[in-house]
């Protein structure tokens, strides 16, 4: 794999070089601060965009080109990172090698008519039939929130830790601001985006590079230079000296566990190296302490699992469990994440980490999106290279991870309490 980073002016361009796929995959990136009454409108927009432009005029007609393209596969999405939210246009394409010369090309082509030739009105709107098609598709969707009831749990704990932080905004959206949208406003949303947000393309796979310049030059025109307008690490949240417990029920047969701990003052080093091995060793690795503890040996619950949110300083602790265990659940998880700050663990419990950690890494080149993606984070969290972080990593030492696992501490504890077949 060869990474060519190119600052174009009005946005970045990453090359990434790799002759292990048959395949080409771009990936177009605007980023802005987070708006939460914007949220809506992002994903009500990208949806829309996939509808039709002002070449294909249907959604069938632009299927019926991605399947010209030899079957081009186009997605969008939109998340946060920290301060920031990311809306991303995605296509992967055979390379030309293995269809025709020019078909590359076209796919390129495609993209950039989908995201810069919507199909507009002649006033300039968006369709009306064509926004009704999408408002009542993410209706439903905000409608069966709750049958993800893992993700569900994650949101409401997220909303009872910080209340009006981008860390408890949903991403999935909201229905008073669905209700709100208009053509008007989409457009205003979709001009504002294209004319503001930073913008990174990312591709992947076997071309040639100074080829790969003029034509993402060509298809992908960007009129101003940005400059990014905040950070995007969110300020640590301090935590609360009495912890906060939060509860609601839900038509389930088994309980959801979430708990949400603020990392206080880590410094850079922290933040990307001891507190990745801290995380694998309580709770993120496949044998972690808290599954050995909570799960095998007092079968407290039926999964547990632990994440970090890098840019949110937020680590994020989650059990599926009977809600009878409940209390016996959160003080054996006290108790684990006390053992830790002890440094009640073993030097072979931060090797296994490690080499969880390098083998994750090594499967980074094994996938297109999972390589985008790696070289996103490290962007925006200004990381080296991988395999200099790997090597950095083998250094790390049990005292600072003993130093990071101190600088957490449990704020938040919600329960999606389960009352399925209660009263049978």
């Amino acid at each position: 794999m060869k990474y060519i980073k190119k600052d174009l002016g009005s946005f970045n361009l990453h090359l990434i070089k790799t002759k292990k796929f048959k395949t080409t995959t771009i990936r177009v990136v605007f980023h802005t601060p987070i708006i939460k009454e914007d949220i809506t409108k992002r994903n009500v927009l990208t949806d829309i965009l996939l509808q039709s432009t002002k070449k294909y005029d249907s959604r069938r007609s632009l299927t019926i080109e991605s399947e010209e393209l030899y079957s081009a596969d186009i997605s969008t999405s939109n998340h946060r990172l920290g301060n920031y939210i990311f809306t991303s246009f995605t296509l992967q394409s055979l390379n030309d090698k293995y269809t025709e010369i020019g078909n590359l090309d076209k796919a390129f082509e495609f993209l950039g008519e989908i995201i810069f030739h919507p199909d507009f009105t002649e006033k300039g709107f968006f369709r009306e039939e064509k926004l009704d098609i999408v408002k009542t598709n993410t209706n439903v969707a905000l409608n069966s929130i709750k049958e993800d009831a893992t993700g569900y749990s994650l949101i409401r704990a997220s909303e009872a830790y910080e209340k009006d932080s981008p860390v408890s905004y949903r991403m999935i959206g909201y229905q008073e601001d669905l209700d709100n949208i208009t053509v008007e406003s989409l457009k205003d949303c979709y001009q504002k985006m294209i004319d503001n947000d930073y913008v990174d393309i990312f591709v992947v796979g076997d071309f040639d590079s100074q080829e790969m310049v003029l034509t993402i030059k060509k298809y992908f025109k960007f009129k101003k230079i940005k400059k990014k307008k905040k950070p995007y690490l969110l300020e640590a949240k301090k935590c609360r000296k009495r912890r906060l417990f939060a509860k609601e029920t839900i038509d389930n047969s088994q309980s959801k566990l979430a708990i949400m701990c603020p990392i206080s003052k880590l410094s850079e080093y922290e933040r990307n190296y001891p507190l990745t091995l801290a995380n694998l060793i309580i709770g993120g690795g496949t044998d972690s302490k808290l599954f050995q503890e909570v799960r095998e040996k007092n079968s407290l619950c039926y999964t547990i699992y632990s994440m970090v949110n890098k840019l949110d300083s937020v680590f994020i602790i989650m059990a599926g469990i009977d809600r009878a265990n409940f209390n016996k659940t959160v003080d054996l998880i006290t108790k684990n994440l006390l053992n830790m700050k002890k440094g009640k663990f073993l030097e072979k419990d931060i090797q296994t980490a490690k080499e969880f950690f390098h083998t994750a890494a090594e499967e980074v080149e094994e996938n297109e999106y999972r390589m985008i993606s790696e070289c996103l984070m490290e962007e925006v969290l200004g990381l080296p290279p991988l395999k200099e972080r790997i090597a950095k990593m083998n250094g790390v030492t049990k005292s600072e991870i003993v130093k990071v696992f101190k600088k957490i501490n449990m704020d938040t504890i919600f329960l999606l309490e389960g009352v399925k077949n209660e009263d049978n």
